[in-house]
């Protein structure tokens, strides 16, 4: 039996730089009660949203995608002919085939870079991150970009009073490298496929009769998420906490993903997190962005000072599927 050569990857992987991109307009809660019979009190109290974006014709998925990724590039301090691989988290790409992720790579400049697209909602950045660490530990790509991207505003049914005010558009991104030290922990991670309903697609695209039917939007059972998200996503995040052999004294900074203040709020209460740990609150600006949240959010809070290099970051997202990924990583 022949014997193959062993990997020579990194000992470790680490995210090295960060970018996000927010479409230019800016929709407040004004504009959302056009179309529904509520009250800008009433949605900020239910999910702390006061303003999304929506992007324009030309602020594309790839298009977003690019301009965070430059960001992140730069901030990694490292070219693009670099990379190794780009991995892109979406749900709003319609394009079947061919991945987004190929024509990101080919944009930024890489060398033929690895390229594809992945599916898992809200916690396609947390899978992204996970399959980049595995690359860059095997040996596979020194450098791996990993994007979160969607343009929910055109899954959005916007006379549906239960989501009309939830979601945004955006793109985050970050570049994973080789570490000598763990900085990003193991990931925590799964799907329970017995409650997909409670977050789906109207109408599969097969079934999509544009002479009849609305175009397809995002509808979810809106009470149904809010408890297994507060129940059961705090005992994943305390799992990967665990994971990493830290507890909640030991962090710096709790990214969750930004689906609803609430939410966020009643994972901060069972984790018992202390006082000086900063919480991830961009919902309250962005909206729900699904796969690009968490690098949204990891984004903002560094520009802004409120988290810094080097932190210790608990991340966690969850959504469709119904699907979720926690990991504990050091900020960049």
């Amino acid at each position: 039996m022949a014997k193959l050569k062993p990997s020579k990857g990194a000992p470790y992987a680490r995210i090295l730089g960060v970018g996000g991109y927010r479409p230019t307009r800016v929709v407040p809660n004004e504009v959302i009660l056009e179309k529904i019979d509520s009250s800008d009190e009433w949605i900020r109290s239910r999910s702390g949203i006061q303003t999304r974006h929506w992007a324009n014709d030309e602020e594309t998925v790839a298009a977003m995608s690019i301009e965070a990724s430059g960001k992140a590039i730069a901030d990694a301090g490292i070219a693009a002919e670099q990379i190794g691989g780009v991995i892109v988290s979406t749900v709003s790409h319609f394009k079947q085939t061919p991945a987004v992720a190929t024509e990101i790579a080919d944009k930024l400049g890489t060398n033929k870079a690895a390229a594809f697209d992945i599916s898992a909602g809200c916690a396609g950045f947390g899978y992204g991150l996970t399959l980049a660490k595995g690359m860059i530990v095997e040996g596979s790509a020194e450098y791996v970009l990993v994007i979160g991207v969607e343009r929910l505003s055109d899954l959005t049914d916007l006379e549906d009073r239960a989501t009309a005010f939830l979601f945004g558009d955006g793109a985050g991104a970050v570049v994973v490298g080789p570490s000598q030290e763990p900085a990003i922990g193991p990931t925590v991670w799964g799907s329970e496929g017995d409650k997909s309903e409670t977050i789906k697609q109207t109408v599969p695209w097969n079934e999509y009769d544009s002479s009849t039917d609305k175009f397809p939007a995002i509808t979810q059972e809106g009470q149904a998420v809010f408890r297994w998200a507060v129940f059961e996503m705090a005992k994943v995040a305390q799992q990967a906490l665990d994971a990493a052999g830290i507890t909640p004294d030991d962090l710096d900074v709790f990214i969750p993903h930004q689906a609803n203040e609430r939410i966020i709020d009643s994972m901060v209460k069972t984790l018992k997190l202390p006082e000086h740990v900063t919480v991830a609150r961009d919902v309250r600006t962005t909206g729900n962005t699904s796969a690009a949240s968490i690098p949204l959010a990891m984004e903002r809070l560094l520009a802004t000072g409120e988290a810094k290099s080097g932190d210790t970051a608990l991340v966690i997202g969850f959504g469709a599927g119904l699907v979720y990924a926690a990991t504990v990583v050091t900020l960049p």
